[in-house]
């Protein structure tokens, strides 16, 4: 989602949790084809920007899992001092103690946004067990359209002052599609820092400086492992992608070693490809790659 301008806060004194609790940990779908997909939702995002896609998977077959990243759920005092580092160890622990840990069968890994990045980690990580990463969306600059003001701000993520600033979402939210947005619009146009109301369904309103600062130093840790990765590799992106222009996933396309490897664009979309107008095109694309992959 699109993070256009820079909001500074003061903390609030308390931690607070969901209107019930923490938000739902994730998906969960059991599959009949004997492979299965870990899917990873977006930085701020929540298991619920990728439950078509994961529907869409089962009903061909797939076991899916969506794990909730690392303190996605919590109140943003908590999130704010998450690392990359413990983001990443939220989606292995599926593989490694977790719902595939026994899995026998093929696995196959998906992420939209920064999770792309993590799926793309993953696949290395675990390349005797993932035979294919589908990177929706990937971002490792926010260089789209809607993003003009970002790079004023990205010096922030070196000082003290990130763990007092924030960026606030703003339209359109990712989102091409009128009416999703409207009903985004609904809830963050009036959210305050500490509302966790409605973050189960449309994610975080506010974007924690430190965050772009994990992000940041995922990336450079990322960029050196790109030339030996060798695995598939499908990059589906939205050419009018309103956080993250194509050349990102033009970036990942000319640095991975991989012999099968493919960009897909699509027309009609924003950020979140996953809940957008062409979902269903992102959703058989995903789908059919990896349909080739175990052939």
């Amino acid at each position: 989602m699109s993070v256009n301008f820079i909001v500074k806060l003061s903390d609030f004194q308390k931690t607070k949790k969901g209107v019930n609790g923490p938000i739902a940990k994730g998906l969960f779908y059991e599959g009949t084809n004997g492979s299965a997909v870990v899917l990873i939702h977006g930085l701020t995002g929540t298991p619920n920007e990728m439950k078509y896609i994961a529907n869409y998977l089962n009903k061909s077959g797939y076991t899916v899992v969506c794990p909730r990243l690392a303190n996605h759920g919590e109140s943003m005092q908590v999130l704010k001092r998450t690392t990359w580092q413990e983001l990443y160890a939220s989606i292995r622990e599926v593989l490694v103690n977790g719902e595939l840990s026994e899995f026998k069968g093929p696995i196959f890994v998906s992420g939209l946004s920064m999770g792309s990045l993590f799926a793309l980690l993953l696949a290395q990580e675990f390349r005797s067990r993932v035979k294919g990463a589908a990177c929706l969306a990937p971002t490792l600059f926010y260089d789209g359209w809607n993003t003009p003001l970002s790079k004023l701000f990205f010096p922030f993520a070196y000082t003290p002052l990130r763990h007092i600033a924030y960026f606030k979402e703003s339209p359109p939210y990712g989102i091409k599609n009128e009416i999703i947005q409207q009903r985004i619009d609904k809830y963050y146009s009036f959210a305050r820092l500490e509302d966790m109301e409605g973050a189960e369904q449309y994610g975080y309103p506010f974007f924690p400086v430190t965050l772009l600062h994990q992000l940041q130093l995922m990336v450079k840790y990322l960029t050196k492992k790109l030339p030996d990765m060798d695995f598939p590799v499908q990059l589906i992106q939205a050419k009018d992608d309103d956080v993250a222009s194509v050349k990102n996933s033009k970036f990942i396309y000319d640095r991975i070693s991989s012999k099968i490897k493919e960009i897909v664009l699509l027309y009609n979309s924003y950020h979140v490809i996953t809940a957008d107008q062409e979902r269903e095109t992102v959703a058989e694309k995903v789908t059919g790659f990896f349909d080739r992959l175990r052939d």
